[in-house]
Parts: C-alpha cells; structure tokens; sequence
C-alpha cells in the first residue's frame, strides 16, 4: 500500500505480541515474482536473510501409485501446429513421461539444478530484473502472456520479518497491541478499534488479517462464511520444521507433494532446513496418528522437532470487502495448502484492493468488482484441486476411494467429461482469472491418471514430424543445461558468498 500510494495515504499495522502467525506458508506461485519486483525486491538482498530458495515444479509423488511420480513446472506448453505439445503425446510420446517430454523443467527438477548460473545469469534471458515483462502490479494482466520460469521457497516467518522493515523505512506505523475489541458506528461500519495499550484506533480502511478467526469481517460484520469441505475434505494438518545438513542433502529445486493414506505431505526445501507436514482429513485419521506418521516419514532428524496442529477453515468469506473492511489471507479465505496457493491469494489480494481503492464516496461497484474477483480465484482454485482428488489413481485406502465419489462443484463435472476427448484449453477451464493456466489441468489429468485422456483425432490425419521435432529440442536444451547448470544448493552457497 506504501509502495502504491506513499504519502498520500497513513498505514498504522495493529499486531500481537503474543498471538503468533500460523508460520507455515513457505512455498509460492511463480506469479510473486511481478509482486517482488513492483516491490523493488532483490534476490541477492532478500533471499539469503530468509534462508530461500528455488521452486521451478511441485513434483507429486505416488498420486497415480506408490512409486510413481510426475511434475507441475513453471514452464508455458510448447505447440505445434497449433496444438500443445501433450497432444502430440498423447498421439505418440517418445516415452512414458510427459512431464519431461513436454517441459525442459521437469528434466532440470530430477537433476537437481538451479534456473540460473553461477554468475546469476537466468537460463531465460526474456526474464530479468527489471524486464518489462515484469512490470505492473496486477499479476492477471500478465495472464497468458509470461510464465516466469520459478517461484519461491522462503522462511515464511523470517520474509515477515524482513518486509516488517521495509514497510517501517516507508512510513508503516507498526503497533504491538492486543485487539480488545471492535466498535461499529450507526451504519455498520467499522468506527474503530480497541486495543489493550493504545486505547482507540480509528481508520477508514481497515484490513482484517486475523486468519482463520476473522475477528472483523466474520465476527464482527458477520459476513457468512461458505464451506469447500463437500468437495475437498482435508481440514487438518501437523507441521514440523526440521533442520538438516543441506549441503550433503542437496537442495531439490521443487516442493513435493507425498500421497498417504488419509492425505499427503509437503516437503519444501530452504537453505538449512525442511519445512513438512501432513494435510489429512480428521474424519479417516486422528491428530496422534497424522503427527507419528509425518515423523516416520521424515526420519530420525525430526524425533526432537517440536509439532505444529493446525485446524483448518477450507472456504471463503461470502464477501471478502463488507462496508469498510476488507479481509485478506485466512480471513478471507484458505482451499487447502496443495498448490501453494495460500500466499497467492494474499499478493492477489493486495494488488486488487490497490486497483480498487476507494474514493471518498465509497462506490459499491468498486467493493462489487473486487468481491468478484476475489471469488473467482478462490473458487477457480478450488476446481483445480478438486481435480487433483478426483484424478488420482491411488484407490488402496477409504480415503482415496471416497475422493472419487465426493460432489464436485458447479461446472466442473462437465468439463471433466469434456477433457475425457479434448485436453483442457482456454475455452474449457474455469472461465475466470484465478491463476492457473491451461496447461496446468494438463498436467494433473496427465499426471494423476484415473481420468482417461486422448488425443484431438484431428491429429490422426496429420504428420507428426514437426512434433518430434519439438521433442527432440526439448531433449537436447534440457541435457545440455543440466551439464551446465549448478545444483540448487551450489547455486545459493555461490549466492551468499557473493552477499
């Protein structure tokens, strides 16, 4: 908001002192990258001082069956012919692996290696910083147009710390306080707030960031809240942050995604430890079991690593904006970690609310426009992940079983039978932003392998030479930048070196 506005408008932060963040936000969607860069952020300055890392996929593991693996890459569908290149998979792949035919980044996540040099040159010289292509805060305007090759892991409670500072040398007025309680005038609106220490603070905008509890928008205003958990059951999850030797590890450039029995687990790499944890359903798997099975998995480093229980609200807010409050992060909405999307819904938040400011006559088309869009993402991120269950072939427990016959939401049964005979195109996903382009459903459906998928029959009738073609370059760019590209973690400890 300092960074848009400066001056012009006074942003006082209201925090506890004793009331922690949920601190396990850690992994990204490329799209941060244009977030960062309206920041001004530099990757030298902000990555080390916050233990981060690389993302350029999540690779999820054993979805289709134990032992089988597949990646979702930051990397735009390549075509031929006017087609994407998985069709001319589809038709006739030179292997069983679309991921790595079909995407350069799939072959530079199983071999480890960072997206740029050790000179800091970027493997896609159409991305650097400052590039035009990055530029402009709102992250839907560059939809279709650019995929940044990479997203981010960080320290999440470390990056708060960093962007506390940045906001402060703006002008940020930061209160530790405790919320006592919020006072409404004669309209419904919020006057003020009452703190423990610093008595009444008043505002016009106030942005409720109080997670899951949403203290303003759902208790205060009592904006209803709608419930995903017909169609995506996990509402529970147990973190562990785990220190390890990263160095003799090695630093996958991936987060990955680990199916169980009742759920699946994150593992997310940083510079000096692992973040994970296990995203389950209470109704097939109790928090006792959930924490001893993450430890199992993890190995002897985590026996002494303390866990973290989290109960999660998996929807929206009917209204993320009511009156003058707007809500943003868990308040307004959470879908489910998978994807990382959590913090994208938060810088998406923040660019619109930027892009629909108020004026002093506070239009309601303005509330309108942003309450849409924010409902579009979350609910389109919704259909996506619901893909992710109703795809996978994984059927040996309950759990799994029952993904299969669960509701799905509104438009998305049809669509499902559509990629049955057409892979997912721009005319046949959710039809509004939310962040995922087509080729992503792609490569769930791909991926996941419970939903037959086939050919366009068009491409029956035509020569495949040029596809293979394109198969080809895609074999010979990825060996030759796995030969010449570091390791992920080779790349960091050049980087910190040079910081």
């Amino acid at each position: 908001m300092k960074k848009a506005f400066g001056d012009k408008i006074s942003v006082t932060l209201v925090e506890s002192g004793k009331i922690g963040t949920i601190g396990v936000g850690e992994a990204t969607f490329s799209d941060i990258r244009h977030f960062f860069e309206f920041l001004d952020l530099k990757e030298e300055e902000w990555m080390p001082a916050c233990n981060a890392t690389y993302k350029l996929a999540v690779r999820f593991q054993d979805w289709r069956r134990k032992g089988h693996h597949f990646y979702h890459p930051f990397e735009q569908m390549p075509t031929v012919n006017g087609f994407p290149l998985t069709d001319w998979w589809l038709q006739d792949g030179p292997t069983d692996r679309f991921d790595t035919d079909c995407f350069v980044m799939a072959n530079l996540c199983d071999a480890g290696r960072s997206p740029r040099f050790l000179d800091g040159s970027l493997i896609d010289q159409g991305f650097t910083e400052g590039a035009k292509e990055l530029s402009g805060l709102t992250m839907s305007e560059h939809q279709g147009k650019t995929q940044f090759p990479y997203a981010y892991h960080f320290e999440a409670a470390l990056l708060a710390k960093y962007l506390t500072k940045y906001s402060t040398d703006r002008g940020v007025h930061h209160v530790i306080d405790e919320v006592q309680d919020v006072r409404l005038d004669e309209r419904g609106w919020i006057d003020h707030i009452v703190t423990k220490d610093h008595g009444s603070l008043e505002g016009d905008v106030f942005v409720d960031c109080t997670g899951f509890r949403g203290v303003l928008l759902n208790k205060a205003l009592e904006v209803p809240f709608i419930s995903y958990q017909d169609t995506l059951p996990n509402d529970s999850a147990v973190a562990l942050q785990v220190p390890l030797d990263m160095e003799k590890r090695g630093i996958n450039p991936y987060t990955q995604a680990t199916a169980q029995d009742a759920g699946w687990i994150w593992t997310i790499p940083l510079f000096g430890r692992i973040g994970t944890g296990y995203v389950y359903a209470k109704d097939y798997l109790s928090p006792e079991e959930a924490e001893r099975t993450l430890r199992e998995f993890v190995g002897p480093e985590a026996a002494e690593v303390e866990a973290n229980h989290i109960r999660m609200r998996i929807g929206r807010s009917e209204q993320s904006w009511k009156n003058n409050c707007v809500a943003i992060g868990l308040s307004s909405g959470f879908v489910e970690p998978l994807e990382s999307t959590g913090i994208f819904f938060i810088h998406h938040a923040i660019e619109q609310l930027v892009k629909h400011f108020p004026a002093a006559d506070w239009s309601p088309e303005l509330r309108k426009s942003y309450n849409s869009s924010i409902a579009n993402v979350m609910d389109g991120v919704r259909e996506f992940l619901v893909l992710h269950y109703q795809g996978a072939g994984r059927d040996d427990t309950q759990y799994w079983k029952d993904t299969k016959t669960r509701a799905v939401p509104d438009g998305l049964a049809e669509r499902l039978e559509r990629w049955k005979v057409q892979l997912p195109d721009s005319e046949n996903v959710f039809p509004y932003y939310h962040g995922l382009p087509p080729y992503s459903y792609m490569c769930i459906l791909l991926g996941t392998g419970a939903i037959p998928a086939r050919a366009t029959p068009s491409l029956g009738m035509s020569d495949t030479a040029a596809a293979h073609k394109e198969f080809a370059a895609i074999r010979d760019k990825a060996r030759h930048l796995i030969e010449t590209l570091p390791s992920t973690y080779e790349y960091f400890a050049s980087m910190r070196e040079r910081a």
